[in-house]
């Protein structure tokens, strides 16, 4: 038997004028869900069952930019993404384009379990939610104050929003940060930071490797945007080896292949887990690309990087560490 270990993330990319309120807000959240999975861990569950306990806790909580609380798109509706990768066999499942599920990483699981495909989008994805009667909402119950006075803002400023959650109390010097502070992504203007997708990684005492992902996206995408989150290879990826969950510029880690990476370079160039992050985060992301990931390992390796001012995080171990942090 190996030693279960945990990972869970809340996004790559803090505002570093971010009220500590909201800071403590976040690490109470990471600190549940750790919780909720090392709980699950310890009473047998498997890691693909333990990753999607931990993502459909974030998902239902607003906190974060997944299920409810997910950013808006340019038409003021949420489209959100999610994606979950099984290390056992590398199955995999994922949906796009959702707008009425509340778990969107339990739909992608019956796609994976329940459907001859991997990922399903849109009307598609819509449909095989209601043949299996997951539960559902109207897109509203998924819409919060704060984002559509975040939209706003950005519709005002004419960009696309990364870290979506900045303080709106002062929205002349917020609107005036966004044009000081732009990245490009494919030759247009955004700002800095990035948003807080969710997701979870773990291995458990077997040695399997699962990891999950959901996301709302960007704040003010255009309708029909599909990011890294729900590719597999990009935004997650799990596999004998490991399990990879990133957050960040999604463009760029769809790019780079970021989550598949870590493990081709743990395969063919015979790293340990912390060092394969470290290298695929220096070496494979495009000049300017911003973005986090967590990882487990089937030895149990638990290792986090990210190439921007902070990340949401926490991770845990059966030898009883346990850490939560966002710089």
């Amino acid at each position: 038997m190996g030693k279960w270990a945990i990972a869970v993330h809340g996004g790559a990319g803090v505002d570093p004028n971010l009220p500590s309120n909201r800071q403590d807000a976040a690490k109470r959240l990471l600190t549940r869900c750790l919780n909720l999975g090392v709980s699950g861990l310890r009473s047998g569950l498997q890691a693909l069952d333990v990753v999607e306990l931990v993502v459909r806790e974030l998902e239902t909580d607003p906190l974060f930019n997944s299920g409810r609380g997910s950013a808006l798109t340019e038409d003021g509706r949420v489209e959100m993404e999610a994606s979950i990768m099984d290390g056992k066999g590398r199955r995999y499942g994922a949906v796009s384009g959702v707008t009425t599920v509340k778990n969107p990483v339990s739909l992608a699981r019956l796609v994976m379990e329940k459907s001859p495909h991997s990922y399903l989008s849109f009307a598609g994805a819509e449909k095989f939610a209601r043949s299996q009667r997951v539960e559902l909402a109207d897109n509203d119950y998924f819409i919060t104050e704060d984002n559509i006075g975040m939209l706003k803002l950005a519709k005002e400023a004419n960009t696309i929003l990364f870290d979506y959650r900045i303080p709106t109390s002062k929205p002349d010097i917020f609107a005036a940060s966004l044009v000081q502070n732009r990245l490009i992504m494919n030759g247009l203007p955004i700002s800095v930071y990035s948003p807080e997708t969710v997701g979870c990684v773990v291995v458990d005492s077997n040695g399997h490797c699962a990891a999950a992902t959901s996301t709302g996206g960007l704040m003010n995408k255009m309708a029909g945007r599909i990011g890294d989150s729900a590719i597999i290879g990009a935004g997650t990826y799990a596999c004998e080896l490991c399990g990879v969950s990133c957050t960040g510029e999604g463009e760029a880690i769809l790019r780079a292949t970021l989550a598949r990476d870590v493990a081709a370079v743990m395969e063919y160039k015979g790293m340990r887990l912390q060092e394969a992050v470290d290298y695929v985060l220096k070496e494979k992301l495009d000049d300017g690309g911003k973005a986090g990931m967590i990882a487990v390992s089937r030895d149990g390796e638990v290792a986090v990087g990210f190439n921007c001012n902070g990340m949401f995080r926490g991770c845990a171990n059966e030898d009883g560490f346990m850490e939560v942090a966002i710089k």
